[in-house]
């Protein structure tokens, strides 16, 4: 699971803040949060209850297990969290003042758990949360339109942007893999993402 939040790298495995890392003629990027602040930004998902008293298993999304724990009100206050634990395998526990039954927590199966992008703690220069990439334009430095932010993953060295092409090709992959490096991402802002020439697939 990504760290909280996530940060731009040199390479896999080396941790740089964007301002170091980028090339002179390059501005540093700047945060997406600007403009984005009322946009529900997804944490978790409940997979289902655990045990009789009212708790569930969570599906941790995004930026995972510390961003859930920096809040306690959800869905615009619908769901109050009162105990969160780690199950130890990529997931959690959680209790919520509103569930007290099994049958309460099993009937939350699926529901999404959300935070206004407002309520995430302010992120220091070159600090990105994944909900500020996904559903970026992503262009090459020549000014080529690639296509868009899908999602960010994490299997471990860094993160990694899934790009869907735009336009989707009939056959193949319909999206590709970019290293969020320092080599292969150039910038962003609110707007759009910009990838070396060189990592986009045509």
């Amino acid at each position: 699971m990504p760290q909280f939040p996530s940060r731009l790298r040199e390479g896999p495995g080396e941790g740089m803040s964007a301002r170091s890392a980028m090339p002179e003629t390059i501005p540093p990027p700047t945060s997406p949060a600007s403009g984005r602040g009322d946009t529900p930004v997804t944490l978790a998902a409940v997979t289902g209850a655990h045990g009789v008293a009212g708790e569930v298993r969570l599906k941790l999304l995004g930026e995972g297990f510390d961003a859930l724990k920096a809040h306690k009100s959800f869905n615009q206050g619908t769901l109050t969290l009162s105990k969160l634990r780690s199950d130890n395998k990529g997931g959690a526990i959680a209790r919520f003042a509103e569930v007290q039954t099994r049958e309460q927590a099993e009937a939350l199966r699926g529901t999404t758990l959300t935070v206004s992008r407002d309520a995430l703690p302010p992120l220091a220069e070159g600090e990105y949360y994944h909900a500020d990439l996904i559903g970026l334009a992503v262009v090459t430095d020549a000014g080529d339109p690639v296509g868009t932010v899908l999602d960010v993953h994490n299997f471990g060295a860094t993160d990694i942007v899934e790009i869907t092409k735009d336009p989707v090709p009939e056959k193949g992959m319909k999206s590709f893999m970019v290293p969020m490096t320092k080599q292969a991402v150039l910038e962003w802002d609110t707007q759009r993402l910009v990838i070396a020439a060189d990592f986009a697939e045509n």
